[in-house]
């Protein structure tokens, strides 16, 4: 059924921001299990060639119904059936040369593990996965797998389009689900103890990554913690209609049946500081991966208006404090009916989506170039677009406006066009003159992006930073201070859950050498 989309058009002025629309069509979970299972049973028993895989189309991840899904912190996408995920794999031609692995910062086997839900062996399938990445349940489903390892996917490449690359995210997530689900989740094998201790400072993806292996290597590992929760940007930035928070608890589970200690409410450079962990607790070395946490805002007047949220702050209350569950929320719900939000990430889908499940009536979108230069994943923008977000490309807030009691009411607004590409290749937006507009806004999310929190570079004198704040490290990860290392986004910038988890292995490696020569 066609989704619920607006044209994109600044009607209130006469001028059109947006002069395409794209419609989604959805189709039940039931419909597509029982035609999953009717083409399995045809293709089950064939020998395939090269040209049969290839013929085989790509399994559509089944989701809920957009309407009723937009009220509902529920995950919107439901996983492959067991069919649609050995249709899936039986699309993946096994290449020698395996472009998908290079594309993948942790370097995860891919066509082992897709092999081995050809044969059905699902047990070993995720075995498989986790020989490099413990944490597959959700990197399967948040991922940008269209930007690594399926943009070099042969099958892709052979029908010109990554759409058409088999959906190597999706399988991932259906072994991981399978493994939980069938309470077949195996503890990976922890070395004898070596008398060494390690500070992880942090329980993103990084500090998990990195957890794993140094605790793995048989090192005593402790992971401080500075909010009540354990799992960094997948608890309280990601919402729950992405990432179910029991998937990150289980994860954080499966490190604690490892070993690994958890330090929560413990805000390393207030709490202690990173030098005391080390000189006088015990420490041998430590890793920083504290993310990127610092929200940027657009330098607008009318930013200090009740109402102006920044995406981290609004994400935060309703993913880790539950606003959305009035009766029992650590956080009152802040009610607004038309909610605008400045940004074009993956940040910005996900808080206009949280917008709709909080009881706004009509949620916006404004992004000062056009869809094609957005940043945020297909996916999600199509999600968006389903559940009822507005679109308003071309534009960009130029202040924001409030009523007698300080609250903001409307947002003013200019309009732009594309001009020539800047250093990231994106066109650049260049400002109509006079094309100034206002439109009703009670609720302002700003969604334009992290900078790294100073705390421990201003903490730990010696430890050098760049001119962004970012940690600074070399090839392996190690900082300017003794035996610390750092990784993910306080290093690299807000980036990716695989991104920042390939920084911690990657530091981890190191910290084991370094630990072995003592």
């Amino acid at each position: 059924m066609p989704a619920f989309l607006r044209m994109c058009r600044a009607e209130e002025y006469g001028m059109e921001t947006e002069k395409t629309t794209t419609e989604h069509h959805y189709v039940p979970r039931e419909k597509l299990a029982e035609q999953a299972k009717a083409y399995w049973d045809e293709l089950k028993d064939k020998e395939l060639k090269m040209k049969d895989r290839a013929a085989i189309p790509i399994q559509e991840m089944p989701v809920l119904e957009p309407h009723t899904r937009a009220r509902l912190m529920d995950e919107v996408a439901t996983g492959y059936t067991e069919e649609q995920a050995r249709i899936e794999a039986e699309r993946c031609l096994n290449c020698k040369n395996r472009p998908c692995v290079q594309g993948c910062p942790v370097g995860i086997p891919i066509p082992e593990f897709i092999s081995c839900i050809q044969k059905g062996d699902f047990k070993a399938s995720v075995d498989t996965i986790k020989t490099t990445n413990l944490l597959p349940a959700i990197c399967g489903r948040v991922c940008p797998q269209e930007k690594q390892c399926q943009l070099v996917c042969t099958v892709g490449k052979m029908h010109k389009s990554v759409d058409k690359a088999v959906a190597i995210g999706r399988l991932e997530r259906f072994v991981a689900d399978w493994e939980r689900e069938n309470n077949k989740t195996t503890i990976p094998p922890v070395a004898p103890d070596t008398g060494k201790k390690v500070a992880i400072i942090g329980s993103g993806p990084a500090g998990l990554a990195a957890a794993a292996d140094i605790r793995r290597a048989g090192h005593a590992v402790t992971v401080f913690e500075a909010f009540h929760k354990t799992g960094g940007v997948m608890v309280y930035g990601i919402p729950e209609f992405r990432l179910p928070k029991d998937i990150v608890a289980k994860e954080v589970e499966n490190l604690k049946k490892m070993g690994v200690k958890f330090e929560t409410n413990f805000l390393v450079g207030r709490t202690a500081t990173l030098e005391q962990l080390l000189q006088e607790d015990g420490f041998d070395a430590a890793f920083v991966g504290t993310g990127a946490g610092l929200p940027k805002f657009m330098n607008v007047e009318g930013e200090n208006l009740i109402g102006v949220f920044s995406a981290n702050e609004y994400l935060t209350r309703a993913n880790l404090m539950k606003a959305y569950d009035t009766a029992h929320a650590d956080t009152p719900l802040y009610e607004a009916k038309q909610v605008c939000v400045a940004g074009g990430g993956n940040v910005a889908m996900d808080a206009a989506r949280m917008a709709l499940r909080l009881g706004a009536e009509k949620v916006s979108i404004i992004y000062r170039r056009t869809r094609n230069e957005m940043p945020a994943r297909r996916e999600e923008v199509a999600h968006a677009e389903e559940e009822g977000v507005i679109f308003r490309f071309l534009e960009n807030p130029v202040e924001a406006l409030g009523d007698e009691e300080g609250r903001i009411k409307a947002l003013r607004l200019l309009s732009y066009e594309l001009g020539e590409p800047d250093a990231s290749g994106r066109r650049s937006p260049v400002a109509i003159k006079g094309s100034e507009h206002e439109i009703p806004c009670d609720a302002l999310i700003v969604a334009l992006g992290n900078g790294s929190n100073p705390l421990m570079e201003k903490t730990t004198p010696g430890l050098e930073a760049d001119a962004k704040g970012h940690i600074k490290t070399d090839e392996e990860g190690k900082t300017s201070y003794p035996a610390v290392w750092a990784g993910g986004d306080i290093v690299l910038g807000a980036a990716t859950v695989i991104l920042a988890m390939g920084e911690g292995r990657r530091a981890a490696a190191s910290i084991n050498r370094y630990l072995a020569s003592l």
